[in-house]
C-alpha cells in the first residue's frame, strides 16, 4: 500500500483550522463537498459564543430542514466536547409571519437559529449570519440581500458552498473577489478536493470508516480518482469537488433554472398512480445498446406539472422494456404517452399502439426541428417554475449535457455527448411527456375516463 498522508496532531485540519481562527465579519468559502466544513463552522460558531460576554445571537440558513437539524447537532456535539452547557429547544416560531427554526440556547443566554432556506426568514433579526450551501438556495442573490442587513449592529458573515454554474450569485461573488478588487472586503477560502487531501483529510477519513471499507486500502491518488469516477460527468466532478462553476454560457437549461425545480430531499414525490384523481402523462426516449431507455410520468395540476415516476433501463430487451412501459400504461389516468420513434423505436411505438390504441400512445421521430419543437417548452417549464423534478445527479447531469449549437449553415440543432450514462436520455423523456401534455390542452376539456 503507497504511503498516506497523515495529517499534524489535533481535531482541526489546516484547511479547517484556517477558517476556524479567521475572525473576519466577512468571509466566504468555495469548497469541495464532504471536507468538513459544516462541521468546522459548527465548532467555530460554539467557541464564539459560549465566552461569557458574548453577545447576538446566530442565524444559521441550511439548504432545508433535514440540514438545518444537523448543523444544530454538531452544535451540540462540540458544547458537549467542551463541557458548555446548551439545551435543545426543538422547533420554535421565530416571527410574526410563520417562520420556524430549531434552537439551541447556551448556559450565557445566547440562542443559536438553524433555519431551512426561506431568505424572508432572516428580515428584521440581528446577530451572526451563516448561509451554508449558500449557491445552493433557490435565490442566493434575495437570500445575500436580506441577510446582510443584519449585521449592521455587530456581528458576522459567513458565506460557504459548493458551486451551482457559472450564473449563480455565488460565483459572481467569488468573481467579484479575485477579479474585481473585492470591493465587499470579503475574506475568501478556497479549498478542493485536492487541497484537502493534501492535508490529510483522507487519514481522518479512514479513522471513522469500518475496517473492511475498501477506502481503507486507498492513497490520496487512488481515492481522488475514486470519487471522480463516482461522478456523472465531469463537469460534476469539477464543480463539486474542485471549485470549478459549470459553464452556463453554453448549456442550454443553466443550474439556476435546474435547482429551482427540484423536489426537497425529504419530500414525497413519487405518489399513487392508481388513485390520482389528475391525468398522467408520459415521455419515452428509446435505448437499447449505446443509450438508455428512460420512460418519465408526470401528473399536471395546474399548472404544475409533478414528476412522479422516472424509470431508466440500460441494455434490456425490449420484451422487459415493454412490460414496464405495459404496467404504467394501463394505470387509468394516463391520458397520453409519447414515444421517440426513431430507428428502434418504431416498432416499439406500433406495439404499444397495437395494445393501447393511436389515440393513447403516439409516437415521434426525432429531427433537428421535432427536437426544437421538444426543447424549449422543457425551458419554459424551467424558467416558468411549473416543473418539479427529482432532485438527482443523473438527471442534472442529462440536462445539463443538452448543448444549443448552430451549424455551419445557420441551422439550430441540439446536442448532447454521448456519455457512459446515455446520452441526455432523461432530458428528451421529459420532453415528450411534456409534449404529450400538450395533447391535452388542444383536445381542450375533452374527458376520457369516468
Amino acid at each position: 500500500m503507497k504511503a498516506k498522508i497523515i495529517p499534524p496532531r489535533g481535531l482541526f485540519l489546516p484547511y479547517q483550522a484556517k477558517w476556524l481562527f479567521d475572525t473576519s465579519r466577512l468571509k466566504i468559502a468555495e469548497k469541495s463537498r464532504q471536507i468538513g466544513w459544516t462541521w468546522t463552522t459548527a465548532a467555530s460558531l460554539i467557541d464564539r459564543k459560549c465566552p461569557r460576554g458574548s453577545r447576538l445571537d446566530s442565524w444559521i440558513s441550511s439548504r432545508d430542514e433535514l440540514q438545518a437539524k444537523l448543523f444544530l447537532e454538531d452544535c451540540k456535539e462540540f458544547a458537549q466536547r467542551y463541557h458548555i452547557a446548551a439545551t435543545d429547544l426543538g422547533a420554535s416560531v421565530i416571527d410574526d409571519h410563520g417562520h420556524s427554526a430549531y434552537v439551541v440556547a447556551l448556559a450565557n443566554g445566547l440562542r443559536i437559529h438553524s433555519m431551512s432556506s426561506s431568505p424572508n426568514a432572516h428580515a428584521g433579526k440581528r446577530g451572526d449570519r451563516i448561509l451554508d450551501e449558500f449557491a445552493l438556495h433557490s435565490d442566493p442573490k434575495e437570500l445575500y440581500a436580506i441577510a446582510y442587513p443584519g449585521i449592521t449592529w455587530g456581528g458576522s458573515l459567513e458565506i460557504f458552498s459548493t458551486h451551482r454554474g457559472s450564473h449563480n450569485y455565488f460565483n459572481e461573488l467569488i468573481q467579484e473577489i479575485k477579479g474585481n478588487g473585492n470591493p465587499k472586503g470579503f475574506s475568501l477560502h478556497s479549498v478542493t478536493l485536492e487541497n484537502a487531501l493534501d492535508q490529510g483529510l483522507l487519514y481522518k477519513l479512514q479513522e471513522k470508516l469500518p475496517p473492511e471499507d475498501p477506502r481503507q486500502e486507498m492513497d490520496e491518488a487512488d481515492y481522488f480518482n475514486f470519487i471522480k469516477r463516482g461522478c456523472p460527468d465531469p463537469e460534476t466532478f469539477l464543480q463539486e469537488y474542485m471549485c470549478q462553476p459549470g459553464d452556463d454560457s453554453s448549456a442550454f437549461l443553466p443550474f439556476e433554472l435546474i435547482t429551482a425545480c427540484e423536489y426537497k430531499n425529504n419530500e414525497d414525490w413519487a405518489g399513487d398512480l392508481l388513485n390520482t384523481k389528475n391525468y398522467l402523462f408520459i415521455g419515452v426516449d428509446i435505448g437499447r445498446v449505446h443509450d438508455l431507455t428512460a420512460i418519465w410520468v408526470l401528473e399536471k395540476i395546474d399548472p404544475v406539472f409533478y414528476t412522479r415516476r422516472v424509470i431508466t433501463l440500460e441494455k434490456q430487451p425490449f420484451e422487459v422494456q415493454e412490460k414496464v412501459l405495459y404496467d404504467l400504461l394501463r394505470y387509468p389516468r394516463v391520458y397520453k404517452c409519447m414515444i421517440d420513434q426513431t430507428g428502434i423505436g418504431r416498432q416499439f411505438t406500433e406495439r404499444a399502439q397495437a395494445k393501447f390504441g393511436n389515440w393513447k400512445v403516439e409516437g415521434v421521430a426525432f429531427t433537428a426541428q421535432s427536437k426544437e419543437e421538444l426543447a424549449y417548452p422543457v425551458r419554459v417549464a424551467f424558467e416558468s417554475r411549473t416543473i418539479r423534478i427529482p432532485e438527482d445527479p443523473l438527471i442534472r447531469s442529462d440536462f445539463r449535457a443538452v448543448r444549443k449549437e448552430t451549424t455551419q449553415s445557420g441551422n439550430l440543432r441540439f446536442a448532447a455527448e454521448r456519455g457512459a450514462r446515455g446520452h441526455s436520455d432523461r432530458f428528451w423523456a421529459l420532453a415528450l411527456a411534456l409534449h404529450a401534455t400538450s395533447k391535452y390542452v388542444s383536445a381542450g376539456a375533452m374527458v376520457l375516463y369516468s
